[in-house]
């Protein structure tokens, strides 16, 4: 494994903010270092939530319907059964982190839909990786 692109005093810190804060994203110019960092977290705090982690891969246009899917599709996860209605409600129960690798490219949609989200459940945490913030409420932003 190829080293991660920050100091072992700045991944501590980027950890304890993950278990304190609501949304942590992790911005900087290139996305192979980015993804390799939150992806390192998630699997480092998986075992601090119940639900465990979701990590999403966002490709361009990803707007709330391919979010949804995308955490319902997810190997070994509890997500969204057949019939749920209303994905929000049924997440809102869940003690888990969400990790979106390139959350510049979702659309405003789904940004304020994860914000409806994240106001609905009080158990969920999101790490995102992007070249720009979420500009969520409660957002801490880390520049690479």
């Amino acid at each position: 494994m190829t080293s991660l692109p920050v100091s072992t005093d700045r991944l501590s810190g980027l950890l304890t903010a993950v278990r304190r804060g609501r949304v942590v994203t992790v911005t900087g110019r290139f996305r192979e270092p980015r993804s390799r960092l939150v992806r390192e977290i998630a699997q480092r705090l998986a075992s601090n939530f119940c639900d465990g982690v979701a990590v999403v891969t966002v490709d361009h246009g990803f707007g709330v319907r391919r979010l949804t899917a995308a955490l319902g599709s997810l190997p070994g996860m509890p997500f969204l059964p057949c019939g749920t209605a209303n994905p929000a409600s049924y997440l809102a129960e869940r003690d888990m982190l969400l990790v979106l690798d390139g959350c510049d490219r979702l659309t405003p949609e789904a940004v304020h839909w994860l914000g409806e989200l994240l106001a609905a459940a009080p158990g969920l945490r999101i790490l995102a990786a992007g070249r720009f913030a979420l500009d969520l409420e409660q957002e801490q932003v880390h520049r690479l």
